[in-house]
């Protein structure tokens, strides 16, 4: 099978012992030749990327049909044995096949410009800057993935720890996570918590939740033997949009009575509601969805049903201690959660 070949110029560079080639190449090209592994779900040495992040590909989707174009390099490791780049003098050779090269940095930006392809097929010829490492394994392609984006938005904490591959050694991983989980709640604007996580050195009065809260309550359930890894749920991204949706659905449900935006007497913006809130979630919450494959907000919203019940305030729970606190919004939470017992005559026995 005769196979195309791209013949360009490259620029090489180390980064300790490993060879870097930057050279460029269409949007087209990459497209063809380059595939994402995800760390956490893909087995296979090498993968370093994330989850795809939808508005993000939107938000790039828009920059680039907007006459915009990326001067930084999309960064892809190939690992492919049966097609071989060459280098013969200044010049690189590479074979245009399809998923040959793993992309470790990029993942959005291409997605991007493959969803604006679909509006202006020309985007297809535009060049792009691409920066080629071969044959790394996980720690080496880690490596250069988190040396990239020390220079771009910082990676968080734990996924390094994700990269590395040693959260089941690290003590401190199931804390990183879940500061990294209150830091999406505190910057994601439609997280219910946006702006309302109160970090350590916050001016008087800035926030409702504190951090310490945040993460006390969610590290046994994000550490190597809680509930999300025990379920295959591994990824920062997934483990935060989940816990968002759920406190969106209650959100949902407390607006409807006005009760959310109220910030006295909304109890979940106390640390016995949040506590007990993430509680409830990963006692009876979380099992109906992981039976269901499905974390979506119309989905957990549909799980419950305050029509019959007063929502819980405050004023209810004022003068008492913290574990009497959480009983009780606990059981308003219980009270609203919809359950379908079955039927006498569906029982086995």
């Amino acid at each position: 099978m005769k196979v195309n070949k791209l013949e360009e110029r490259f620029v090489k560079m180390s980064v300790g012992t490993i060879d870097i080639y930057t050279f460029p190449m269409t949007v087209n090209d990459l497209a063809k030749i380059s595939y994402v592994a995800v760390r956490g779900r893909d087995k296979e040495e090498g993968a370093v990327q994330r989850v795809l992040n939808k508005k993000r590909i939107s938000s790039i989707k828009q920059y680039v049909l907007d006459g915009n174009m990326f001067v930084n390099s999309f960064v892809i490791n190939w690992n492919d044995e049966n097609y071989v780049p060459e280098i013969i003098d200044d010049q690189i050779i590479i074979p245009l096949v399809d998923s040959v090269a793993q992309l470790i940095d990029g993942q959005h930006r291409l997605e991007g410009l493959k969803e604006a392809v679909k509006v202006d097929e020309s985007i297809n010829n535009k060049t792009l800057l691409v920066s080629m490492v071969i044959g790394l394994k996980t720690k080496e392609a880690a490596k250069i993935f988190i040396n990239i984006n020390s220079e771009q938005k910082p990676v968080p904490k734990s996924l390094i720890f994700d990269l590395y591959g040693v959260t089941e050694d690290d003590k401190n991983f199931a804390i990183t996570r879940s500061g990294d989980i209150a830091k999406e709640l505190n910057e994601n604007v439609d997280s219910p918590f946006y702006n309302l996580i109160k970090y350590p050195g916050n001016p008087r009065g800035k926030g409702k939740i504190d951090l310490s809260t945040v993460v006390s309550v969610l590290k046994k359930y994000v550490d190597v033997d809680g509930k999300f890894v025990e379920n295959n749920i591994r990824d920062l991204n997934l483990q935060s949009q989940f816990i968002i949706n759920y406190f969106s659905s209650i959100k949902y449900h407390w607006e409807k009575e006005d009760m959310w935006g109220n910030a006295s007497q909304n109890v979940f913006f106390k640390a016995s509601g949040f506590i007990a809130a993430v509680e409830f979630f990963f006692e009876y919450v979380f099992p109906k969805c992981v039976d269901k494959k499905s974390f979506k907000l119309d989905y957990l919203i549909s799980l419950f049903d305050f029509t019959k019940t007063t929502l819980i305030t405050n004023n209810d729970i004022k003068g008492s201690d913290g574990k009497s606190a959480r009983k009780m919004i606990i059981d308003n939470l219980k009270e609203g959660l919809i359950t379908e017992a079955p039927q006498e005559n569906e029982y086995e026995y």
